[in-house]
């Protein structure tokens, strides 16, 4: 298998873009699964990260402004030389972003992220956890997995009613996990041994406090005339779901550019250029606008993202063996395809298990150090240099995995692109945001190693992107996540 520190490491960028996206009208985001008769479309989920990266590739495209060209092809399988434009551009999100009433000095918007997957009964203290038993033996838990999650939450199927008076508020029912907290309670949530755990004001809301779903009819379009009533499309309805944002709530990205520049060694940053002082992007379907606020960059650089814990990691002692405990919180979806075995190659599964996790042994295949690749190093020696560093000495025992997120999209004909006609993208299988994983490290030193390559921003103190930990897709924002502690469950599971 290819060593997986060298796998989708975009540049590093500090100081990136950050842009509010204010809706003009509803937006369609569609998810690939058809339009037809009764279904309609589930347009009105919240987009991928995806979604608002090509809108970011479009807009620099449309805008006239020069981009170094490249290609992704092997050199004795191209059919045109140099022929892409804008391939430095790094994004992250969107995440919902709630404005405050009255923009002032004191007042900043707030930032939302996917729920953790172990918080389950609206407070901050994790209701799941790894728990200690011979479960190889006595369930069908998947290898490497050495321990099964337990829950502290009886099970029910009795769901509370609504509150309308809540839900406008913004705020998650009584004892419901909410879908979205806030960065300050993501960091809170992370370091338990510090901070006590406790609800925030504004720790969570439903979906229902930041879109709204409404549904439409609409007459289909022939796409050979592109007229309706004709070909294909004659007397042909649809019904789709479009997602509306409420008022005071926007789409949060990060964004940046590192374009070569001919005049000198500096890079170019283009989102600037593209937005400043104001602009707009069409996107998802049916291209709809948004107006792109560039948020002003703070003088000490920090990103909107939560910092995730780089030391202070408690230690098993009552297991005979000392281990330091350190869990990975997705902040964004991951993509771990399967590899089929090759020469020099081994075979990988991927899917709800990360390409740089052995299968077999559960042993983290990440190196230990700076892989960063310096300025002016070429490719080959930062290979090189990589791969004689040391691999991280920790294991993944557990994880609590939701179901998978189809990713797809549409490629436009292009001569010299893999899909000269153009059509539908091939579907990937995400792990959702929010999802956990659970690792046991053999020394103090092993743990912080550990969540120096698996947090977003690495030994920053969040002025930088570092890592994005999904083999596909890390440029446009998949495979963010944050490191945190865990406990044993205290006796056996529910």
């Amino acid at each position: 298998m290819p060593d997986p520190a060298l796998a989708n490491h975009p540049p590093t960028l500090s100081g990136m873009n950050t842009l509010l996206l204010q809706p003009t009208d509803v937006l369609f985001f569609r998810d690939g699964r058809p339009m037809e008769g009764s279904l309609a479309g589930h347009g009105a989920a919240w987009p991928l990260p995806t979604v608002t990266d090509s809108a970011l590739h479009a807009a620099l495209h449309r805008s006239g402004l020069d981009g170094h060209r490249h290609d992704h092809i092997a050199t004795g399988q191209r059919s045109a030389k140099d022929v892409r434009q804008f391939g430095s551009l790094v994004s992250a999100g969107p995440f919902p972003v709630q404005m405050p009433a009255e923009r002032s000095v004191e007042t900043s918007p707030t930032w939302y992220f996917p729920c953790p997957r172990d918080l389950l009964d609206g407070t901050l203290e994790p209701a799941l956890a790894p728990a200690r038993g011979p479960w190889s033996a006595e369930s069908s838990l998947p290898t490497p997995l050495r321990y099964a999650v337990g829950s502290r939450v009886p099970p029910s199927k009795e769901t509370a009613k609504a509150n309308p008076t809540t839900a406008n508020a913004g705020s998650p029912q009584p004892n419901k996990r909410a879908p979205w907290i806030s960065g300050r309670a993501v960091e809170q949530y992370l370091r338990p041994a510090t901070v006590p755990h406790k609800t925030l004001p504004d720790s969570g809301v439903d979906d229902g406090a930041i879109f709204d779903s409404e549904a439409a009819v609409g007459i289909a379009i022939d796409p050979e005339t592109a007229t309706t009533g004709q070909g294909s499309a004659q007397g042909a309805i649809y019904a789709a779901h479009y997602l509306r944002l409420r008022e005071h709530w926007r789409l949060g990205v990060l964004a940046s550019t590192a374009e070569k520049n001919s005049s000198s060694r500096e890079r170019d940053d283009l989102i600037g250029r593209l937005l400043d002082p104001d602009g707009f992007l069409l996107i998802g379907g049916q291209q709809q606008s948004c107006t792109a606020v560039l948020e002003p960059r703070t003088t000490h650089g920090r990103l909107p993202l939560p910092l995730g814990r780089q030391d202070g990691f408690p230690c098993d002692v009552e297991s005979g063996s000392r281990s330091w405990r350190v869990k990975w919180v997705l902040l964004s979806p991951a993509i771990w395809p399967e590899i089929q075995a090759a020469p020099d190659i081994m075979r990988h599964s991927g899917g709800w298990l990360p390409n740089w996790i052995d299968g077999d042994t559960g042993q983290v295949r990440l190196k230990s150090g700076d892989t960063s690749r310096p300025s002016g190093m070429s490719r080959e020696a930062w290979r090189k240099h990589v791969q004689s560093l040391p691999s991280i000495e920790a294991s993944l025992v557990a994880a609590v995995v939701a179901k998978p997120l189809p990713v797809t999209g549409w490629a436009s004909a292009h001569e010299a692109a893999e899909r000269p006609d153009g059509g539908a993208k091939s579907t990937l299988l995400a792990v959702p945001a929010g999802s956990i994983y659970y690792f046991e490290a053999p020394s103090e030193a092993a743990a912080n190693n550990l969540a120096q390559a698996l947090n977003w921003h690495g030994t920053t103190a969040g002025t930088a992107v570092r890592n994005r930990r999904s083999t596909l897709l890390g440029e446009k924002g998949f495979g963010l996540g944050v490191c945190g502690t865990w406990d044993f469950f205290p006796g056996r599971p529910r």
